[in-house]
């Protein structure tokens, strides 16, 4: 893409931003229920409408008071910014209530900022609310679509009011790469992401809060290193059922793991002063690995590391050494930056692997040598491998065509992987086979 322009979603809280961005946006979804501060970070999408492309960005409540409230804070911030970064702003009231004192702090600051605004009007659902739109005017905007988020009414002429704004504003002609490959970093609440995020982006862009459950939604950026675009993508904190009582957290649970399906690499954060890896950590990384995913793990904390629990985390883990030994890892701390400098060096070293080709003629060839040095044999028949081929990357993914596939089952795979990773520098990274008749 080039020369996308940024359309944000403000307003007072609570008057629909998040449903309006979910009418607009065709990929990502932002947590919508009727309570106040649901949205914390912001989220982005990129929409096109009539072949006109522009990024969209979905903030939380705006204000303007300075809040003791350490989240509200980094959501004030966080919104404001978002604001003044913007070409177009699309400035959210809700039609049921008419025009409140915050509604006209914000519309105030707005003008201040010299902002391209269109006024959306929202819950347009009965004849009752029509009364308010004159109430509406004083609020000094022009351009103005009355719109119903929740029932997508109104919804195609306020993209096209979008698309005519863009078109007016000069093309700054500057390329913007899509990004090469995504990384998500998965965790438990409170474990660290948010605050490895910002220290990967050198900006404050994810609330950091001493407080489990700070990020509520899948955020995401992109950044260069070296020549590579990495989408870097927070997600929500993940705890068990039992402990999942709202119906957000239910939400965030889903968002995190939609968040996966589409990622290329996770980094799974944990927290060593627990002394252990918890079942779900462990579950977590299985699953990971599972869904084909390229896998690191991120042993954060480091800081609060005495010696008793560095040796109760080793003795614990080593449990689980017949899986961790495929993984790469790595100790940090957020807190004082240890090996931080190291997590995107290690991330490219990973994605190569997890994106490489190999030759087919060589794979064949392995398999059929290893297998005549430690023949396998089903009921008395000999299983031979006769052609083994790529056909797909990231995950590596390999076809094997053999004599008699219905022998084939979980243990000659994992023997078929053993070969592979012996060969193969292949840490973290996945490897998937397929099964066919030669």
């Amino acid at each position: 893409m080039s020369d996308v322009k940024r359309v944000a979603i403000v307003g007072r809280m609570n008057v629909g931003k998040s449903t309006l961005f979910n009418c607009l946006s065709t990929n990502i979804k932002s947590l919508t229920l009727d309570l106040e501060g649901v949205t914390r970070d912001f989220i982005k999408d990129v929409v096109s409408w009539q072949g006109v492309d522009f990024e969209l960005v979905d903030t939380g409540g705006i204000s303007f008071k300075k809040l003791d409230n350490e989240i509200d804070e980094a959501v004030r911030k966080i919104a404001l910014n978002a604001v003044e970064e913007s070409d177009i702003v699309l400035f959210v009231c809700d039609g049921t209530v008419g025009v409140m004192p915050q509604d006209q702090e914000i519309a105030q600051f707005l003008r201040k900022h010299n902002k391209n605004v269109i006024l959306v009007i929202n819950k347009m659902d009965s004849k009752r609310t029509e009364e308010n739109i004159a109430e509406f005017h004083k609020l000094g905007f022009e351009k103005t679509v009355l719109v119903s988020a929740q029932h997508a009414r109104g919804i195609g002429d306020l993209l096209e009011l979008i698309v005519i704004e863009l078109n007016k504003i000069p093309k700054k002609h500057v390329k913007e790469e899509e990004p090469q490959f995504k990384v998500v970093l998965l965790g438990k609440p409170n474990v660290g992401k948010s605050s490895l995020l910002n220290l990967l982006l050198k900006k404050e862009r994810s609330i950091v809060a001493d407080v489990p459950g700070t990020t509520r939604e899948a955020i995401q950026e992109t950044i260069k290193f070296y020549k590579e675009n990495i989408q870097l993508i927070d997600t929500a904190g993940l705890r068990k059922k039992r402990a999942i009582k709202e119906n957000i957290e239910e939400l965030m649970v889903k968002s995190t793991f939609h968040a996966v399906k589409h990622a290329d690499i996770v980094l799974l954060l944990t927290d060593v002063s627990e002394g252990r890896l918890s079942d779900q950590e462990l579950k977590l990384a299985f699953y990971v690995f599972e869904q084909g995913k390229a896998l690191i793990m991120l042993f954060n904390k480091q800081d609060l590391l005495d010696e008793e629990i560095k040796e109760r985390f080793e003795f614990e883990s080593s449990r689980y050494d017949f899986f961790l030994k495929r993984l790469e890892t790595l100790n940090i701390s957020c807190k004082t930056e240890k090996n931080v400098g190291k997590i995107l060096p290690l991330v490219e070293k990973v994605w190569h692997r997890y994106s490489q080709q190999l030759n087919d003629v060589v794979l064949t060839e392995l398999f059929k040598s290893e297998l005549e040095k430690r023949p396998l044999y089903r009921n008395e028949n000999q299983l031979l491998v006769k052609r083994v081929k790529q056909v797909k990357t990231a995950p590596i993914t390999l076809v094997v065509y053999v004599n008699l596939p219905q022998f084939f089952e979980d243990s000659q795979l994992a023997f078929f992987e053993n070969i592979m990773r012996s060969k193969y520098d292949l840490k973290s990274v996945p490897v998937q086979f397929m099964i066919r008749k030669a």
